[in-house]
């Protein structure tokens, strides 16, 4: 019996810098909005180390809670066809946002109001990036005395539940309402230098939707 060599493995595409982001795509708040929240960070592996060439989507409800957005974020010129971006007069409600070579990410947005739902205010987000074989979802939720009722939250370990909860920055950047918000890929294991992995939801358990 003849002994076949295994076939060589390789990292699922498509890579995600090219074609998917647009134009502004980190900036969801109107221009000049004096309620303009950042929240920024930085994506890792296992190791520790940064993940370039990777999309974070954001997905969130208005300052009034309302889920219906505004269209007008994949704007093109009639003409020509190429992205314009966002109109910066709009909230739509939706980011698509490329993490640079350091895996680092921005997103300039609203803080999210509370909806009918029973979780506290959030960010669905899903993250794509080379070397996965889908989308990565997850939470961002930022400090708030709603976090305590919040359904998911009180499931989780408090250390796990830490990794869903955007950090406010001090100094300079607390002017500006800044917040970090890291996402580890993996992690938690003995002397690993990534820290607690992100916790991640799975959308075949009804119980888990955004």
């Amino acid at each position: 019996m003849t002994l076949l060599e295994p076939t060589p493995a390789q990292t699922l595409g498509p890579f995600f810098g090219h074609a998917l982001p647009f134009p502004r795509g980190g900036e969801v708040a109107p221009a000049g909005h004096p309620d303009t929240i950042t929240v920024h960070g930085h994506l890792y592996d296992g190791t520790g180390a940064a993940v370039p060439d990777a999309l974070v989507e954001f997905w969130q409800a208005g300052p009034s809670g309302s889920l219906a957005g505004a269209p007008g974020t994949l704007r093109r010129d009639r003409a020509s066809g190429v992205p314009l971006g966002r109109d910066g007069a709009e909230f739509t409600g939706f980011a698509r946002v490329a993490a640079d070579g350091g895996g680092h990410y921005s997103l300039r947005t609203l803080a999210p109001g509370p909806t009918a739902r029973r979780t506290a205010p959030h960010l669905a987000v899903c993250v794509l990036a080379r070397g996965l074989f889908g989308p990565l979802h997850t939470r961002l939720y930022l400090p708030s005395p709603r976090l305590a009722a919040d359904p998911l939250l009180a499931s989780l370990p408090p250390e796990r539940a830490a990794t869903l909860i955007a950090v406010p920055e001090t100094g300079d950047r607390a002017r500006h309402h800044s917040y970090r918000f890291d996402i580890r890929l993996q992690g938690g294991g003995e002397n690993d230098r990534a820290g607690e992995e992100t916790v991640f939801l799975d959308f075949r358990h009804p119980g888990n939707a955004l």
